[in-house]
């Protein structure tokens, strides 16, 4: 009998392909490393953090038939994530994301989600089935969407009745995808999971602290905002109610998947009942235990 989600993950489950120097990097830098291959997609990062707080995440995403597909999924599926949702394609090949880190952090990176797109609403039909929920009954729960998913089906999202009982959490993929979260810019339950720079390219403009970033997106329509700035300070809040917080200092060793793990620790605590204060301070831990090279619990 298949298992009833905690929480929905919709958007990318991919590869991650990262190669990490203990060096400094720069352009045409070539240096030796590691590389390695692991599970990634903002939709899949969050989750398998999910499932480190003892949450079962359900998974609205699209992976291939070829073989990196069924070993992604098999590997999904051993972690406790319940992947009988996911729409498997015939045509479309597994997505992958290749970044390289060096000492002074993320130097590039490219996500390779054309089948998340070309997939589109494909991936929400067990939201309108009956398999987890249907116009009539939707979906009552949590719901982390991420910036990989279109403009055109985020802004269905934001105006579909299958949503109309979700407590959304949005998270943008990257800076570059940002703006794709205007679609729910006044949605009634959405909650934002940004940075400063993604902060900024929302509201056409720079910040120069969490605090004020957060204060501007409200001002402009979000619903909720948590704005991150890397190891200086994190804001969380609603209209007129602004918490500011900042996190503790590490040795980074890693970036890729921070502002994941960030979002899925919290959400993960407010769903024990942490209250505002203590769920922002336990996000910010387990962003920061991550980026140090150990596993946030």
């Amino acid at each position: 009998m298949t298992k009833t989600p905690d929480i929905l993950c919709i958007g990318s489950v991919l590869w991650d392909v990262i190669g990490r120097a203990a060096s400094h990097m720069r352009v045409g830098s070539d240096v030796p490393g590691r590389i390695t291959r692991l599970p990634g997609g903002v939709a899949m990062n969050i989750a398998m953090t999910l499932r480190r707080f003892g949450m079962t995440p359900g998974l609205l995403t699209t992976i291939g038939r070829d073989a990196e597909g069924e070993e992604l999924t098999a590997e999904a599926t051993r972690m406790g994530m319940i992947c009988d949702h996911i729409y498997r394609s015939d045509d479309l090949p597994t997505d992958v994301y290749m970044a390289v880190e060096g000492a002074n952090g993320l130097i590039a990176a490219i996500a390779d989600a054309h089948s998340l797109e070309a997939a589109g609403d494909k991936i929400l039909r067990p939201l309108a089935n009956g398999a987890l929920g249907s116009v009539h009954t939707p979906f009552a729960g949590p719901v982390a969407l991420d910036g990989n998913l279109t403009e055109d089906l985020l802004q269905e999202i934001a105006q579909s009745p299958l949503f109309a009982r979700a407590d959304l959490r949005v998270a943008p993929a990257s800076p570059g995808k940002a703006e794709r979260l205007l679609a729910l810019v006044g949605h009634p339950s959405a909650t934002f999971y940004v940075n400063l720079e993604e902060a900024g390219l929302l509201c056409q403009t720079r910040f120069e602290t969490s605090d004020i970033a957060a204060a501007a997106l409200i001002k402009r329509g979000v619903h909720r905002v948590l704005v991150t700035d890397g190891g200086k300070s994190a804001s969380e809040g609603t209209a007129g109610d602004i918490i500011t917080q900042t996190p503790p200092a590490v040795m980074v060793t890693r970036v890729t998947g921070a502002g994941d793990t960030f979002m899925a620790a919290h959400i993960a605590s407010e769903a024990q009942g942490d209250d505002r204060p203590t769920a922002l301070t336990r996000a910010l831990n387990a962003a920061a235990t991550y980026v140090s090279g150990e596993t946030p619990l």
